[in-house]
């Protein structure tokens, strides 16, 4: 069994290594125990480090997490990417996104590794393909939805199912992250189809709601914009874990109250999502959100994660 995880590990930064608060969060990890575990906000202070030297400091603050979590990042340095470290950024600010894996069941096949920044991505897509003992590689991507722009969402949603799409088909593979939406998947109840996730701003009334609200239904039925997923899930291409494994929803963002990190207008919502294409979803075994007091002190998002069985992932279809 393979265990896939997420943290959005808020902020995290090298100069904090050591703190309760990064403790904490390597505490959730090693709590959840993943084989492969996707990761973002690992965040460089901009106004404190020169430009060219982003990268450098990205790669050593997502190592040394790496380490303490008894994980490794570290793939081949190549010209191209000479940093040797499964991450991705946006060029224009320092938030970037990472894969972390446990090397001794899960191994990055050599040369697979790729990040993908601007223009199609705000924050930055990390991929790699994994060994994992399935009838051919995984491909996982380590992804941070655009917080500000629905459409922007929607366009990344189309980048990222062009990466999973081969001819025929999608690749094996899952893309783990915050998507900074909620999922368009649905269930049936008493024979009527409804979204898994309810509507959660219905009775919001702030200025931010632009960011999560179909536009022309602000300050009227305040309808989550949803197309994001919608793009990706459409005709079974990928299926939304916790919908497809038929686990009830729990909220990953909400537990903190204002004034303990950035403040939230939104309450409790499921935005961290794990997706899996459709040759990789009959694999999927378990699913669930880590809720722990290190989980809850160490991020504003709790861990998402997923349990595999590698012998029922398909060949790519």
């Amino acid at each position: 069994m393979i265990r896939i995880a997420n943290l959005n590990a808020y902020k995290l930064n090298l100069d904090a290594r050591g703190s309760a608060a990064w403790q904490a969060r390597v505490t959730a990890v090693h709590e959840i125990g993943p084989h492969i575990l996707g990761l973002q906000e690992v965040v460089v202070d901009e106004s404190a480090t020169a430009k060219d030297k982003w990268d450098t400091t990205a790669a050593e603050t997502i190592k040394a997490f790496a380490a303490d979590c008894g994980l490794t990042a570290t793939v081949e340095s190549t010209p191209g990417y000479p940093y040797g470290t499964a991450m991705a950024a946006n060029s224009h600010r320092p938030w970037y996104t990472a894969l972390l894996w446990n090397a001794d069941a899960a191994g990055v096949v050599p040369g697979s590794y790729r990040p993908y920044g601007a223009p199609d991505f705000w924050h930055g897509f990390a991929t790699a393909r994994f060994d994992i003992g399935a009838c051919e590689s995984v491909t996982v991507g380590s992804y941070h939805g655009d917080p500000f722009r629905p459409d922007f969402r929607a366009n990344e949603a189309l980048r990222v199912k062009g990466i999973y799409r081969r001819t025929g088909g999608a690749k094996p593979g899952f893309v783990i992250g915050d998507f900074n939406a909620l999922s368009a998947a649905t269930v049936v109840e008493g024979g009527v189809r409804r979204y898994y996730d309810a509507e959660p701003y219905l009775d919001q009334d702030h200025d931010d709601l632009e960011y999560q609200v179909i536009a022309d239904t602000i300050g009227g039925d305040q309808l989550a914009d949803r197309e994001q997923t919608h793009t990706l899930l459409r005709r079974g291409f990928m299926v939304d874990a916790a919908v497809h494994l038929g686990v009830p929803p729990h909220p990953t963002v909400g537990h903190w109250e204002d004034g303990k990190g950035d403040p939230d207008p939104w309450g409790p919502r499921r935005i961290d999502l794990i997706l899996a294409t459709r040759p990789a979803a009959p694999a999927l075994v378990r699913y669930g959100v880590h809720r722990s007091k290190a989980a809850e002190a160490g991020s504003d998002h709790l861990p998402t994660w997923v349990d595999v069985d590698p012998t029922k992932v398909e060949g790519g279809a």
